[in-house]
């Protein structure tokens, strides 16, 4: 359990803090590019899905932590269950009208984000900070390009 009397328990919840609000950002930035295009699932769904896996993953660590002594936990776990579960949000996105389909780009940018907020979830900002910045890069430009 978390003793708030303590100072690394302190730290760690800052650790927490800093996690969940570089994941909330990250996704944003994503999220905003999205909602700029007028796309279903815009700035508010993606900080959502990049700050829920994000929390799943600082959960599955504190889960390790506190459960670790009792029995033996695989932290991935958790992680993996939300980069699988992602795709039942990202399929109610993709609409197919006649030989048309649509979505299937905001449903991709929705697992990325999902991804992006696994890495900030574990700490790994420079991974995060990356692919946010290839993902974004990718959305701008290449649709650019497309036309």
């Amino acid at each position: 359990m978390i003793d708030l009397s303590s100072v690394s328990d302190w730290i760690w919840l800052g650790s927490v803090f800093l996690r969940l609000l570089v994941a909330v950002v990250l996704g944003g930035l994503v999220g905003y590019e999205r909602e700029q295009a007028n796309r279903p699932a815009g700035f508010r769904t993606h900080i959502l899905v990049s700050l829920g896996s994000a929390l799943v993953l600082v959960t599955a660590e504190y889960m390790t932590n506190i459960y670790s002594p009792q029995i033996s936990l695989d932290p991935t776990r958790l992680g993996a269950q939300v980069v699988s579960g992602i795709g039942f949000l990202g399929a109610g996105v993709i609409i197919r009208n006649g030989s048309s389909v649509k979505g299937l780009t905001t449903a991709a940018s929705l697992w990325a984000v999902c991804c992006i907020g696994l890495a900030c979830g574990s700490g790994f900002y420079a991974g995060a900070a990356m692919a946010t910045l290839f993902t974004v890069v990718t959305l701008i430009t290449l649709k650019r390009l497309e036309k």
